[in-house]
């Protein structure tokens, strides 16, 4: 089978890479149709998933429309020579409507209630796959799984954490540290939001700096006074980096479900109104791995110190995880069974 898919982030070359090694071994073939955002075609690069460039897109409104379009043609055009049996990704809209437009199943991918692209996806996609959490219904073309997309590649049966990555920032293995991650909030989904300003951000590195090591994700350029705490790690060591953290604090729901899922204990400062995302408030309500905050208090911060002075505090948290682990189920092999579906449907 020839599949489509088209990526517009970092996450989802995680998303799918297992995924895409898995199906290449049994002969099927892939076009990768990737926008240039952030670390995503060095991530690819390193993983030697093949790709086309799809662009840097934009941040503002009419020049996400051009992108849109372009996208689209862009799309549609590569697909004219490819001729795919299907359609894959992670909610986006372009490749749902140039899979209409060429009479190709659509599987979309989602766990973002609130993305205003998602009544497109409906309308567009043959299947739309969500975990049990998801919050919205959509009806007889929507299939939850009990689990996690960030477990796809997270999970200890694809990753073990490489200690050898402390080393290379200078960090010894006893030693605590946290991560902080700032999002820009540029992306469609978060039109309407903002995060947390500069002098918060700012007070909150200060003040941890205190008592522990602090490193920086950010996808915006920090300024020059935090720059120096920046992580300076190659993209897809990241993860082997964030399984030995003592904390995370930061307001990518991503990045906070990942080291929820490695067993850290986690903080996400959202201007989203809290319980909006279905799969952060499981973690936070049924497996106690997240907690979640719709504005900056100091008293997270404290928390966060009177945690760190704990004897022994992360064996509760990896208690947890466990406990997350054996109740969800590997996301990787259910985007292989909808597959399998669609090849049925095919022979029939």
């Amino acid at each position: 089978m020839r599949i489509f898919i088209d990526i517009g982030h970092p996450a989802h070359v995680h998303y799918f890479k297992n995924f895409i090694k898995i199906m290449e071994k049994r002969n099927h073939q892939f076009l990768i149709l990737a926008r240039n955002k952030d670390v995503t075609h060095k991530l690819l690069d390193y993983y030697d998933i093949n790709y086309v460039d799809k662009g840097k897109g934009s941040n503002n409104l009419f020049g996400k429309f051009i992108y849109g379009i372009y996208s689209i043609l862009k799309i549609f055009r590569l697909a004219i020579k490819f001729k795919p049996h299907l359609f894959f990704s992670f909610a986006s809209p372009y490749a749902a409507q140039a899979s209409t437009i060429l009479n190709k199943p659509h599987i979309t991918f989602t766990d973002t209630e609130h993305a205003f692209t998602n009544k497109g996806l409906i309308l567009f996609s043959k299947i739309v796959c969500t975990p049990k959490s998801f919050k919205r219904d959509y009806g007889d073309k929507h299939r939850r799984f009990n689990g996690f997309f960030e477990l796809g590649y997270l999970h200890p049966k694809y990753f073990s954490a490489d200690s050898s990555v402390l080393k290379k920032v200078g960090i010894r293995e006893e030693e605590k540290f946290i991560i902080i991650r700032f999002v820009s909030w540029h992306a469609g989904h978060d039109f309407g939001y903002k995060g947390l300003d500069l002098r918060v951000k700012v007070q909150i590195i200060e003040e941890l700096s205190k008592h522990v090591k602090v490193y920086i994700s950010s996808e915006d350029e920090l300024p020059k006074e935090l720059i120096k705490y920046q992580i300076k790690l190659a993209p897809y060591l990241i993860h082997d980096f964030m399984a030995f953290a003592s904390y995370f604090l930061g307001e990518s729901g991503t990045m906070t479900t990942e080291s929820a899922i490695l067993g850290v204990p986690s903080i996400q400062v959202s201007a989203l109104p809290s319980g909006t995302i279905g799969s952060l408030e499981e973690l936070e309500h049924k497996y106690g791995l997240v907690k979640i905050y719709e504005n900056f208090d100091k008293k997270i911060l404290q928390d966060i110190i009177r945690y760190l002075n704990k004897r022994d505090a992360k064996k509760e948290y990896l208690k947890r995880r466990n406990q997350m682990l054996n109740e969800t189920i590997d996301i990787t092999n259910h985007m292989i069974d909808l597959v399998d579906e669609i090849m049925d449907n095919y022979e029939n």
